[in-house]
């Protein structure tokens, strides 16, 4: 990577308002441009921020002293960031990033090799060892106890020799099925059906770090379906669980070489996922010629107690939190998720100018919510689609009566840009809507503690 590539801007705080509040990289030079320390962060904006404290320890604020110009690199996702973060800091070792200069601390993920193999850390200098799986090294033990956490709720897995008891972690889930029981089953067949669960929980371990989720992905969904078939709903639904958590760890990741390659690279991916589904979209409905600003709602309760409801807003393919809002449906009716979108209609409507005016609208749900929202917002020509909950299915209106309700053409997004796009939409929709459900009703419980 060039670093002369890189936007390099005066380190003080008017710079700050350059910075988004995305994942990503940035970079602190000294008065030689010369990379003196490389950092990650969810929020950019939000970390080299935290660096005008007046509460810095010595040697971050001899740091801080030297620091002339920044970059920052946006990317997709904390993964993504912790992958380049490794891989900037590896090529150029700014002095002040010394963790990754002392040889005893970058860690491994090791896995050993026994009939019931434990997931473990490992130092530099166990790498050689024989015996073992060896994956990394990763910039720090936080990132290693990030993965290995996330990966242990997918699939259980054991870090400790055979013993006599179940383990703590396998009352927790985290265990399971735990070797100490395994061993004790006297039914060989039970046996030998759990030890083989447990060694591929192992073996789809090492297939993602190895890169291969398209592998884990089909021999899983391949399980489902044989489950299913044989009527096995709960293990069927087991494996659908596991399937989820592993599609949204692996969901489509940018290779980092191409982060280096173009600093600007996720903006050009944004914009590519706005342009395919505006083209996808303009085959029914007519769409700016330039799709930039996009809201999704969402509504959350539980069994109709509190039910709340989300308005998220990306701009430019990115979120801007500060259009995000939160509705707390008050109607007698707020039970019904239809009357709920009509409520949150009729309020976002009243702030078109403040808010606002989106390019598009995208609603959780089918043709009733489709048409809530497409009958209170018949003058504003605001194009209004919906997000079914199976197989990403858009529900398109396509009849210029706004009163019509039926004719809609439902159409599966294809795999790519545009379908990324709305993903993270929904995703981020059905988080903020959940977020705040969940806070509404902890003041209850605590009200009633």
């Amino acid at each position: 990577m060039n670093l002369n590539n890189l936007n390099k801007r005066t380190f003080n705080k008017r710079g700050l308002r350059y910075i988004p509040q995305l994942p990503g990289v940035y970079l602190y030079f000294d008065n030689k441009e010369t990379p003196i320390y490389i950092g990650k962060s969810n929020n950019l904006r939000n970390r080299v921020s935290s660096y005008f404290s007046a509460d810095l320890m010595a040697q971050t604020a001899k740091m801080i002293s030297e620091v002339k110009k920044f970059s920052a690199i946006n990317v997709g996702s904390e993964l993504e960031a912790l992958l380049l973060e490794a891989r900037l800091i590896n090529k150029f070792k700014p002095k002040y990033n010394v963790s990754l200069k002392d040889d005893k601390h970058p860690l491994y993920i090791r896995i050993t090799q026994e009939i019931y193999p434990q997931v473990l850390t490992a130092r530099r200098k166990e790498v050689e060892k024989a015996g073992m799986s060896f994956f990394g090294p990763f910039p720090s033990a936080g990132n290693v106890r990030w993965v290995l956490k996330f990966f242990r709720r997918i699939f259980p897995f054991s870090q400790h020799k055979l013993g006599k008891k179940p383990c703590l972690y396998s009352q927790m889930g985290l265990c399971n099925p735990c070797p100490n029981e395994i061993v004790k089953i006297q039914n060989n067949k039970r046996k030998q059906n759990l030890t083989k669960q447990y060694r591929q929980n192992v073996f789809f371990i090492k297939a993602i770090l190895s890169g291969r989720f398209s592998f884990v992905e089909r021999a899983l969904e391949k399980k489902m379906k044989l489950l299913s078939k044989n009527k096995n709903y709960e293990e069927a639904a087991k494996i659908r669980d596991q399937l989820t958590k592993i599609k949204y760890i692996t969901q489509p990741i940018t290779p980092v070489s191409h982060f280096l390659k173009n600093p600007n690279l996720l903006e050009d991916i944004r914009q590519n996922e706005l342009n395919k589904l505006s083209v996808f979209l303009k085959n029914f409905i007519d769409l700016k010629p330039q799709l930039s600003k996009i809201e999704a709602f969402d509504v959350a309760h539980l069994s109709g107690t509190k039910p709340t409801a989300s308005m998220v807003t990306f701009v430019d393919g990115e979120p801007e939190k500060s259009l995000y809002r939160h509705f707390r449906i008050t109607q007698i009716k707020g039970r019904s998720d239809t009357d709920s979108m009509a409520e949150v209609a009729k309020r976002r409507l009243k702030h078109l100018n403040d808010w606002g005016k989106p390019d598009l609208i995208i609603v959780d749900g089918g043709k009733a919510q489709v048409n809530v929202f497409k009958k209170i917002f018949k003058k504003t020509n605001i194009p209004i689609v919906g997000l079914a909950k199976s197989n990403e299915r858009l529900v398109i209106p396509i009849s210029k009566n706004a009163l019509n309700t039926n004719n809609f053409v439902e159409r599966v997004l294809p795999k790519g840009p545009a379908r990324n796009l709305v993903q993270r939409l929904r995703n981020e929709a059905h988080r903020f809507a959940r977020k705040y459900h969940h806070n509404l009703l902890q003041k209850i419980l605590l009200q009633n503690f």
